[in-house]
């Protein structure tokens, strides 16, 4: 449910004036991934494929932009960004992520750079890819969002954080690689396997949904299942999940 004030026409995408107060529990959190100095879009978890981000939301790639448009869309609580760069260990984007995170600072930032040292005030996510062993994820004492990692075939990365919740953080996400871009639906089974390993959970972790998620629709279907929210980029993008569409979700 939302309380809001709004323009006298209906055109959210481009109205300012906007204040809304968000009741919903459920978190929708828009993604960017960047790569050589771009956003881009993902697909499939096939990085060598990667191009610039093709938008119905703005006209350049550049990343202050797509932000600037996703922000426009609806004001968005928390932003995922994947430094794809740092992830492959092939370079970064400290500089561009530092100047997202003046530009918009409002807005809390969630970031993946794999295993690149970040030293900015954003909310670090641990991928399981990205993960060397339990010894060294559990010497990392620092608040984080743990990223469980699939592809087509199975889980990446250690089994300990995958067939147990033992060692989960307060914020998890089940990410579907292979889903990513495909509009294909969530990954419902893998979603499912991460709920029942968190029912072994005194405190269980906030589940959080990433790829394949198509409509607003998907976002009731995850809800119902007790999913905590999800990671969104394709769907806005393309116009499937609009401004007016997240207003109306939230007021369901």
């Amino acid at each position: 449910m939302i309380k809001a004030t709004r323009c006298d026409k209906f055109t959210y995408k481009y109205c300012f004036y906007w204040r809304i107060v968000q009741i919903k529990p459920f978190q929708i959190i828009p993604v960017i991934d960047l790569m050589r100095g771009k956003v881009v879009h993902a697909r499939f978890g096939q990085r060598d494929q990667y191009q610039p981000i093709n938008s119905l939301l703005c006209q350049t790639s550049e990343a202050l932009d797509v932000v600037s448009a996703l922000l426009k869309l609806y004001p968005f609580q928390t932003l995922y960004i994947a430094d794809i760069d740092a992830i492959q260990g092939i370079g970064n984007h400290d500089t561009l992520i530092e100047k997202i995170n003046e530009t918009f600072s409002n807005t809390a930032i969630w970031l993946d750079c794999g295993n690149h040292q970040s030293s900015y005030k954003v909310k670090p996510v641990l991928g399981s890819e990205s993960i060397k062993d339990l010894q060294s994820y559990l010497e990392n004492k620092k608040p984080h969002v743990l990223s469980l990692d699939f592809n087509a075939q199975d889980a990446i990365g250690i089994a300990e954080l995958h067939q147990s919740s033992e060692y989960w953080p307060e914020e998890v996400i089940c990410m579907a690689l292979n889903a990513v871009g495909r509009k294909l639906g969530a990954d419902y089974e893998r979603l499912n396997h991460l709920i029942a390993l968190n029912q072994s959970r005194k405190n269980p972790s906030t589940i959080y949904a990433a790829g394949g998620v198509r409509n607003t629709e998907d976002l009731q279907t995850l809800e119902n299942m007790g999913i905590s929210g999800a990671l969104l980029a394709t769907a806005l993008h393309n116009g499937h999940i609009t401004g007016e569409d997240i207003v109306k979700f939230y007021r369901q």
